[in-house]
C-alpha cells in the first residue's frame, strides 16, 4: 500500500484547510502532515519517505513558494535529489486580483522542481474556472494542482477542492 504525506507551507492557513481534507479525504495520520515551517528537517529523511505527496505553499511577491519552501528545494536541485517513482499533486493559495500576474505561481515552481527530479505529477485541473494574468502553474493550458484564492474567490473554494479531491482519487485509483 502507497504511503501518502502532506507538506505544506502556509502562512494565513489557506493551505493548511486544503491539508486538512486532504487528510480526512485520504486517511492520512496527523504525523504525515509536515508543516515546512515547523516541522520539516530533511530531504532525504522526510519527502523520500512517502509514495504520494501532497505538496502545498501559498505563493508571495513575484510568484514566490512560501519561505520554508526555499532550503529543500534549492537542496533538491542542486544536489540532484531522485524523485523517480513518486506520485506528486500540488495545492496552493493566491490572490488573482491582488497578484494576478503572478497567481499561485508557487504551484508551478514545485511541479517544476519536483517533476524535474523524476517524480510524476497528477492533479491538474481546467483553468477555465480561473482569472488572472499569469501563472506558472499554468502548463500545457491547464492549472498543474488546486489553486484557491480565499481573498476574491471564497464560495468556489469547496466546491474545488471537492472536485480536485475526486480527480486525485480516480488518478490514484481509489
Amino acid at each position: 500500500m502507497a504511503k501518502y504525506g502532506i507538506f505544506v507551507g502556509t502562512a494565513g492557513g489557506t493551505s493548511m484547510k486544503v491539508a486538512d481534507v486532504l487528510a480526512e479525504e485520504f486517511g492520512i495520520d496527523e504525523d504525515d502532515i509536515i508543516n515546512m515551517e515547523e516541522d520539516f528537517d530533511d530531504v532525504e529523511e522526510q519527502l523520500l519517505e512517502y509514495d504520494v505527496l501532497f505538496l502545498g505553499s501559498s505563493t508571495w511577491g513575484q510568484g514566490d513558494l512560501h519561505f520554508s519552501w526555499v532550503d529543500p528545494i534549492l537542496e533538491i536541485e542542486d544536489d540532484g535529489i531522485d524523485f523517480s517513482g513518486k506520485t506528486v499533486a500540488f495545492f496552493g493559495a493566491g490572490d488573482c486580483k491582488k497578484h494576478g500576474e503572478h497567481f499561485c505561481s508557487a504551484l508551478g515552481k514545485l511541479h517544476q522542481t519536483f517533476t524535474n527530479a523524476g517524480a510524476k505529477a497528477i492533479g491538474a485541473i481546467a483553468k477555465d474556472d480561473y482569472k488572472y494574468e499569469f501563472s506558472l502553474a499554468e502548463i500545457d493550458g491547464k492549472f498543474c494542482g488546486l489553486g484557491i484564492d480565499e481573498h476574491n474567490e471564497s464560495e468556489k473554494t469547496p466546491e474545488r477542492i471537492e472536485q480536485w479531491v475526486g480527480l486525485l482519487k480516480s488518478e490514484l485509483g481509489e
